[in-house]
Order: C-alpha cells, then structure tokens, then sequence
C-alpha cells in the first residue's frame, strides 16, 4: 500500500505564505535541502493543488535561469524527469510529465495508494484540506521556519473533521526549522483501512 505524505512550509503562527503571497521566507539550508531530497527521492508521484502548480510550472522548468543556488540546482532537474499530478477543475492539461485529475479526486488518489504507489503533496492548503476532509493524507511533514507572518493563507481550511495524530519525529534542521511529522493515529487508520 502506498500513501501520500504532505510536505509543507509553513511560518510559526500557522501560514504558507504571506498576506500578499509572500513566499520568500523559507531558510532552505543544507540539512534541510538534504532531507528535501531524499524525501523527494521517495516519491513515486510530485501531488500539486493547481495554484502550487502555477508556482511550480513557472520556475522549475528554468531554474538553473534564474538561480545558482545549490538546493534549486540539484532539484530542478528531479522536478522536470518526476511523474506528476495537478487535481483542478480548470486546468485541462500540463507538461512535464504531468497529468491532470479534475474528477473522481478521490478515487483516483486512492486507487494510486492502493496500486503502491507514494505520493509527495507538495503545500497547497485547499488541496491538503480536502485531502484531510477524505482521510487521505497519511502522513504530514509540517517544516516550521523561524518567521511569524502576520495572515496570509493557512496550512489547512476548516471546517475539517477532528482527526487524532500521533508525532512520530521531530527534528531541527540547520539550527533554525523545526520538522513536526505526524501520522493518523493508528485507531484511525485501522478504521480508514475498514471503511
């Protein structure tokens, strides 16, 4: 069984970018620019809602024009070759190794899980709540960085069901963000896998 494994950015008061879109807060050092990696590495499947798509779509493609560091360096040429997904209801159609889900979301997704399939969510707080809402997310790498920005877009939309999580890491990377990765309690999960 595969699983889909939020990975999010967010500030210490609860955002993942600012109150204008803000998104050039995250400290993407060397440990954490590690552990991006092999968490990318994992994945058989990149997940994008279709805003973080448009963000994506618009640098990975020609990072190497637009910058020299060494995360978007090593990065950008995984992002081009991975297997990806956009759910939207809008987009018809994308490159780069991309295919669009605009119906039957759920049952799509979980056919991939169930295929062994794993899947890396990458930010987007309307496509992780909905996702939250069906019990889908297996697991949430929450990566908190040193900032507090004032509003902006949440990591999750309510309303959304109580959902019980058990921590099962938590770590400090480059002395400055704090990794909180959680799992759906196993009571929970035992029941997902029932229904």
């Amino acid at each position: 069984m595969g699983k889909i494994t939020h990975f999010v950015h967010q500030s210490l008061d609860g955002f993942i970018e600012g109150p204008n879109g803000e998104f050039d807060w995250p400290h993407m050092a060397g440990e954490l620019s590690a552990h991006s990696q092999a968490l990318t590495a994992e994945a058989d499947v990149f997940l994008y809602g279709r805003k973080v798509w448009d963000l994506m779509s618009g640098y990975w493609p020609r990072a190497e024009e637009f910058s020299t560091d060494a995360h978007d360096l090593a990065f950008a040429p995984v992002w081009r070759e991975a297997q990806k997904i956009v759910v939207s209801s809008t987009l018809k159609e994308a490159e780069w190794n991309t295919r669009v889900i605009g119906e039957n979301v759920v049952e799509e997704l979980t056919a991939l899980k169930e295929s062994g399939k794993n899947l890396l969510l990458f930010g987007g707080s309307e496509l992780a709540s909905f996702l939250t809402e069906h019990r889908l997310i297996d697991e949430y790498q929450v990566f908190v960085h040193p900032v507090v920005l004032g509003g902006g877009r949440p990591v999750l939309r309510g309303p959304l069901p109580r959902l019980a999580l058990d921590l099962v890491e938590s770590r400090t990377f480059d002395g400055k963000v704090v990794l909180l990765r959680h799992r759906l309690a196993e009571a929970q999960a035992d029941e997902k896998g029932a229904n």
